[in-house]
């Protein structure tokens, strides 16, 4: 296999990669607290031996995690909380302690906070929060603390990744961390509301019609490649 196809071959599977990243982004256009991704492209460059040029290729190397805020939408949800500017809610689930912005929460059966699938949303202190069941009159503060009936009763944790870079996909909307996690003072959170995913549905089809089209043009030069190396071989066997 020459040059060409080698870097035509790298770039047709980025394209993919990025194809199948789009379609994920369009599946969850309507999922709350839902960021989407994109692929950053690298392009590799290597000194041809004994010549004066060079091969040139194009890499999808890692995903990146666009974190903008998405619209906030009025639940009137007592325990529905959406965050304003960064950070993130931190839940316990069995998998480990996980990041999301998705805030529709709700007491369960043991009357711990938590997420709609289980997951026990933590305070400050990463530790599952108590409410009272015969609460009532709820109320959650801009910094996240819960009272109830005029009392305390806990604060939810606001978290921001020490590293953003460092942010993976764990399932849905919740991310896992390498190199920690500290919590923020200053956020800004809104009772009865929750955030909706920030995917811009119409640019995502747009740019998926973008990237199905290079990938044709990738298939068509990959074609015509094998068709001249065909060509050239009848030619020597000839």
């Amino acid at each position: 296999m020459d040059n060409a196809s080698y870097a035509t071959l790298t770039r047709q599977s980025g394209l993919r990669q990025e194809m199948q990243i789009i379609a994920h982004n369009i599946a969850n256009a309507s999922t709350g607290g839902y960021q989407k991704e994109g692929l950053i492209f690298s392009e590799f460059v290597n000194r041809l031996e004994n010549s004066d040029t060079s091969l040139s290729m194009a890499t999808a190397n890692a995903r990146m995690i666009d974190r903008s805020q998405g619209q906030l939408t009025r639940t009137g949800g007592s325990f529905d909380v959406a965050i304003e500017g960064d950070g993130y809610f931190m839940v316990q689930t069995p998998e480990g302690n996980r990041l999301s912005r998705a805030g529709s929460f709700q007491p369960n059966a043991d009357s711990l906070l938590a997420s709609s699938d289980g997951a026990l949303v933590l305070d400050p202190g990463e530790t599952p929060i108590f409410i009272p069941p015969a609460v009532n009159d709820i109320h959650i503060g801009t910094d996240g603390s819960i009272s109830g009936d005029g009392r305390a009763l806990g604060q939810i944790g606001l978290f921001q990744p020490l590293d953003p870079t460092k942010m993976t996909r764990a399932g849905g909307v919740r991310f896992d961390v390498e190199g920690g996690v500290e919590a923020l003072e200053n956020g800004g959170m809104v009772q009865g509301f929750i955030e909706s995913s920030n995917v811009d549905p119409i640019l995502e089809i747009a740019r998926m019609i973008e990237v199905q089209r290079a990938y044709e043009r990738g298939r068509d030069l990959m074609s015509t490649e094998d068709e001249r190396i065909r060509g050239v071989i009848q030619t020597l066997g000839q």
